[in-house]
Order: C-alpha cells, then sequence, then structure tokens
C-alpha cells in the first residue's frame, strides 16, 4: 500500500461568531474531505507538544512522528537544507524574514507578500554589505530566508514575527537565554537595525512604495539551531523504500530532506492562495507511481489565517477540498494498488488570533477497507467523535502507516 498525506497548514480555527459560531472547517464546503471522514477514520492529533512554540516546525516534525525534543534544532537549520546549505559543526543558522516596518510598529511578516525575485535583490545587497567571515545571508522564497553564523550561540529568546503584527519591535528583538549568548543576541540585533537603514531607500523599497505595497525594510531572525539529527522514514518505517515531499516552503523541503524525501518543485507553486493547486496534484499522482509515500504540503490556509481574512481562509480550504482531495481521491481509487490517504492541518491558525494556536487538530485516514468509525463529516468537532481519540507523539503516524 502506498501512503498520501494532504496538509493544509493552519487550516484549523476558533469558532467564528460571524460564521454563526462555526469553525472555518464547519462553514466550508467539503464534499470530498467529508466523504473521506465518512469512508474513513477519525481522530484529534496534539501537535505541539507542552513547552514548545505552535510553530510549522513543530507540527509537521509531529506530524511525522518525530520526538521534538530528541530532534528539534528551531526553523533555520531546517530551511537551510532545503535551500542548500550544508551547516558544518559550530554554524548556527536562523530564519531571517524580510518584515516590514513603520516607524517603531513591526506591520506585518511578510513584507507584503514581497516576491522571491524581488527578495533576493535585498538579500544578495545585504550579503555585500552585512556579511563577513563569519555571518552569511542566503536567499530563500518569497520573506523567508536564512542568517547563518559561524560560532553563534542558539539559547536566544528571539519572536516569531507573524506572532506579533501591529507590535512595537524593539521590546521584541533577540535577547539570550544564558550569558554566553550575549555576544550572538548583540550581533543579530545589530544586524537589524543595520538593515533598517541600508533598506530604507534600496530602490525595490522605492519601487515597492510608490505602487503602494509594504517595503521589506528589515531583516527579522529568529528559530535558531543547529544541524539535527533524524532518522529518514525509511528507516523508521521499511515499507518507505522511496518517498517525495511537495511544497512551496523552504521549511518543509527542509524537513523533507532531513526524512530522505525527494523534494519536487512545482511551476507556479507559491505559498498562498494563488499557489498552482493542479500542477501539485499532477506532481503528487505523478510521485505515487513510483514512489511509496508522498507528503503534500499546501500553505495558502495559514497565509490567510494571518492575515485574519476569513473569507480567502474559506476559499483555501475549499479549494483543497475540490483541487487537490477531490481529484486524488477519484484516481487512486481507481488504482491497483491501494492508497491510504490521510488529510490534516499541522496546527490552527485562527482568523481571530492571526497566528499559530497549540490546540489538537483534526485528522482523517482513509484507505480500501478501512473500517470506519461514526463520524460523518471532517472538521474540528466531529474529529474529537472519531475513533482514534486523541493521539500524541509518533501515534498518528503510526496508525497512517500501519494501514500497509
Amino acid at each position: 500500500m502506498k501512503h498520501i498525506i494532504i496538509l493544509g497548514d493552519g487550516m484549523a480555527d476558533w469558532p467564528v461568531p460571524a460564521l454563526g459560531g462555526k469553525t472555518l472547517l464547519q462553514h466550508a464546503r467539503t464534499p470530498y474531505m467529508d466523504k473521506l471522514a465518512r469512508l474513513g477514520r477519525n481522530g484529534l492529533l496534539a501537535t505541539v507538544p507542552t513547552g514548545f512554540h505552535p510553530g510549522s516546525e513543530v507540527a509537521n516534525l509531529s506530524v511525522l512522528g518525530y520526538d521534538l525534543p530528541t530532534v528539534y534544532e528551531g526553523r533555520g537549520a531546517l530551511e537551510a537544507a532545503s535551500i542548500g546549505v550544508d551547516l558544518l559543526p559550530g554554524q548556527m543558522a536562523t530564519r531571517c524574514n524580510l518584515v516590514c516596518v513603520e516607524g517603531d510598529i513591526l506591520k506585518n511578516h511578510s513584507s507584503g507578500h514581497i516576491s522571491t525575485e524581488e527578495a533576493d535583490i535585498l538579500i544578495k545587497f545585504l550579503e555585500r554589505e552585512l556579511g563577513d567571515a563569519r555571518t552569511h545571508f542566503y536567499t530563500g522564497v518569497q520573506y523567508r530566508h536564512l542568517l547563518v553564523v559561524d560560532g553563534g550561540r542558539k539559547e536566544l529568546d528571539c519572536t516569531p514575527p507573524h506572532d506579533v503584527p501591529l507590535h512595537p519591535f524593539r521590546p521584541l528583538m533577540v535577547k539570550p537565554c544564558v550569558a554566553e549568548a550575549e555576544a550572538t543576541a548583540e550581533l543579530l540585533n545589530n544586524l537589524i537595525l543595520k538593515s533598517q537603514e541600508l533598506l530604507k531607500d534600496h530602490p525595490v523599497n522605492l519601487r515597492r512604495m510608490a505602487e503602494g505595497k509594504d517595503p521589506a525594510n528589515s531583516v527579522w531572525p529568529w528559530s535558531p539551531g543547529y544541524r539535527p539529527r533524524m532518522e529518514t522514514l525509511s528507516e523508521r518505517f521499511p515499507q518507505v523504500r522511496r518517498g517525495a515531499v511537495i511544497s512551496a516552503v523552504d521549511l518543509i523541503n527542509g524537513i523533507g530532506r532531513y526524512a530522505g524525501l525527494r523534494c519536487l518543485h512545482v511551476e507556479g507553486a507559491t505559498g498562498l492562495y494563488d499557489t498552482n493547486y493542479e500542477n501539485k496534484v499532477a506532481a503528487a499522482l505523478e510521485a505515487l507511481r513510483t514512489d511509496d509515500f508522498v507528503y503534500l504540503h499546501i500553505e495558502a490556509s495559514d497565509e490567510a489565517g494571518h492575515e485574519g481574512d476569513v473569507d480567502l481562509k474559506l476559499l483555501t480550504i475549499e479549494n483543497l477540498d475540490r483541487r487537490v482531495v477531490g481529484p486524488i481521491f477519484e484516481a487512486v481509487s481507481q488504482w491497483d494498488e491501494p492508497v491510504a490517504i490521510a488529510v490534516l492541518p499541522d496546527h490552527p491558525t485562527p482568523c481571530e488570533l492571526r497566528t499559530h494556536t497549540s490546540e489538537p487538530i483534526p485528522f482523517l485516514i482513509w484507505y480500501p477497507g478501512i473500517t470506519p468509525d461514526a463520524v460523518r463529516t471532517y472538521d474540528e468537532a466531529a474529529a474529537a467523535g472519531g475513533s482514534y481519540g486523541l493521539l500524541e507523539g509518533d501515534g498518528f503516524i503510526n496508525e497512517f502507516m500501519r494501514g500497509s
């Protein structure tokens, strides 16, 4: 049996008064996810262990069943693997956002969703101006980039910028957690302030402002760590002889690389609501013909949640159902070799809060011959009554791979 996980990033939400107290999953029209919930089995999964921040790196590692206290090294180190930066002993990596600062306020975490082409110009400019023998900037995707510091310490208190839109940025700058990390914190804070001076009049930003767009006028380093040590999925599950990850996000591709999956890059994949769903589905189905396991990640709902846009998030959920879950289910249902499908988010991103939360997320598992439970729809409340109950740790991935 082959396996595919379809992950709608940040898809879970809180009840919305304007929707009659329903969550977005309850309100959205999702006939295919509801069908799979009826035909399969359901439950809740705790993806954020106690003591961990509800970041996508934590939640996606949890979905794949990794023990967070053992493998967690922050987001930067995972994204380095995707970008192609091979971290050496003693090198500390952080995610480095290009953010928009307005006065003393951190306006948004994405510089108004700057394009990768524009961001690449700015990151290369910062590497020339601020990079040195121990500090290097690397271009990632859109607003998501990488900063590597030789000899940097990871014991830092860094605030994820998507958690604090419209907050004053200075109180949120990097703080050392131990005395040995004071020099690293000072270095990172200096880079933040120097980048603001360098970027404010850069031609890319002057052009963006002339077009009514937010400028990318500051870097924001966060989620520091070293190179992680992770078992591959093949080492944990012998039936996964070959697998693939499909995502527009460096973080997810980095996790995939460490998990031993090949990263498939899809034309038109943007990480936003305008991503090319059809190309992603085609790539997933093609991979399933040769591979044993596919991790298909769709970012759109998370970004809509960060924007606090209920209507846009509803659209992304319905697009996931109609343009991803439906076509994949219809296709693999006709194959001779059975395929197991799981659908779930990694964490909630409530539109009301505009950032991630730690509540358990709903999941469904279906494969030919599975004994259904009594759940009739796919949403947070219905999944709580599913036959899997509440799973933690590697409970979900073990149940999913058991359908072999």
